[in-house]
């Protein structure tokens, strides 16, 4: 039999070539742990800085009397601004790297974080928000490419899930802290113990992170990252998940900026402390997102996201009842349903695109965050207008987006397939 044949080597005497290893990094292999619990607390620290004020709505509004509409700007505009600076910082993670641009981010974020107690005014107090949503922008884009590009693929929703369990921890303790806080002693001291604690989180962090073995600097031409974004948005499963993680945000922003506000009044009159502490609810989003990658295992990318889209829709239309368990139970299956979808959204970006993912996962969290804000200022204008119906309503029709665009990414996932098959045959 000739070598062709049986695959031998055509080359007398040559060495069978070494079978290629996967370098990255792998659950239970060596810096796994140090770097998932570094990501968690980078999780940690962005959700406590960037939602500190959302428990604290009632109590900003009336010292400065305002409404919840215009409260909720404080909550808005620090989304708003990671929004909008998520790309250029994920085009600076590019060719700087990621530790480093999440290491500035967080450094600038924090001492933002200290000088919001200070604010004078409702316009000083969205504007420091505004500046800290920016600084933040460094940090998710960049943490999901970093473990795209040093985690091996199949530990990679894991992974993420991990740093967006660390995000429902920080979104959950940093709300819960305020609360309490702010009940005996104000608002202002209860975001400067925030601030304390992400300083703490992010000087941990940056001890911990191990330097990236696997990243290759690109260029900052904005012609490249032109280029690069359009690619991107040309690609049709990429928007699709964009607009799923914007519309599952818009969902979350809402009920969490105006549940306060609700729960404050009648029939509930809860105190401030009690309030803070209904974020524990956060919890199941940890357990969700955590456990993201076996859901997607058992039920496929889009069944995921049905599954996720079902359970929100069904809190929501429970958070209706006049009853505090009720409410609560309702806020359980949003809470899950939103991180779970959240979780399978963004790690199928970084999986969908091979080449730019700090910006494919730079337009993700834009998209994500404009949905936050959406949510957050169209959710209080509902609450003003209808009482938390309205919020609801808000609600019920972004999770009827999330669907829709589900059926119709499998219809065309169909359409695809018998197109292959006929140019096959």
């Amino acid at each position: 039999m000739s070598p062709a044949s049986t695959g031998a080597s055509t080359v007398v005497g040559a060495a069978p070539s070494a079978p290629v290893v996967d370098s990255r990094v792998a659950p239970g292999g060596p810096g796994y742990r140090r770097m998932s619990f570094a990501l968690f607390l980078a999780g940690v620290a962005t959700f406590a800085l960037l939602y500190s004020t959302q428990a604290l709505l009632p109590l900003i509004s009336g010292e400065f009397g305002v409404a919840a509409s215009e409260a909720s700007w404080t909550v808005a505009a620090a989304t708003g601004g990671l929004a909008v600076f998520v790309l250029p910082m994920s085009a600076l993670s590019e060719r700087f790297g990621r530790r480093t641009v999440m290491t500035a981010s967080l450094a600038v974020a924090v001492t933002v974080g200290l000088l919001v107690p200070f604010a004078p005014s409702l316009t000083a107090l969205v504007v420091l928000r505004a500046v800290q949503g920016a600084a933040l922008a460094g940090l998710p884009a960049s943490a999901t490419a970093y473990l795209a590009e040093e985690v091996t693929p199949k530990a990679l929703v894991t992974a993420i899930g991990l740093f967006v369990a660390g995000n429902s921890v920080g979104g959950m303790s940093g709300r819960v802290i305020t609360g309490w806080v702010a009940q005996e002693w104000g608002w202002r001291v209860a975001v400067a113990v925030i601030g304390v604690i992400a300083v703490a989180c992010a000087v941990a962090f940056r001890a911990l992170l191990p330097a990236p073995k696997h990243f290759a600097a690109g260029s900052l031409r904005p012609r490249v990252l032109a280029r690069t974004v359009r690619d991107h948005l040309s690609n049709p499963l990429l928007r699709r998940l964009y607009a799923i993680g914007a519309l599952f945000m818009t969902v979350f922003g809402g009920v969490y900026t105006v549940i306060g506000y609700r729960l404050t009044e009648a029939p509930f009159n809860l105190p401030q402390g009690i309030v803070g502490s209904i974020f524990l609810v956060y919890l199941v989003g940890t357990v969700s997102a955590s456990t993201a990658g076996r859901l997607v295992g058992r039920l496929g990318r889009r069944g995921a996201l049905y599954a996720g889209g079902g359970t929100t829709a069904a809190g929501l239309l429970l958070s209706l009842a006049d009853s505090l368990p009720l409410v609560l139970l309702g806020l359980v299956l949003i809470t899950a349903g939103f991180f779970a979808g959240h979780a399978v959204a963004s790690s199928a970006v970084s999986k969908t695109a091979t080449k730019g993912r700090a910006q494919a996962s730079a337009l993700y969290q834009s998209a994500y965050y404009i949905g936050s804000s959406a949510g957050s200022t169209l959710g209080a204008v509902a609450f003003h207008a209808s009482g938390w119906a309205g919020t609801v309503g808000v609600g019920l029709l972004a999770v009827f987006g999330v669907v829709t665009i589900t059926v119709l990414g499998s219809r065309a996932a169909r359409v695809a397939a018998r197109r292959g098959a006929l140019t096959a045959s």
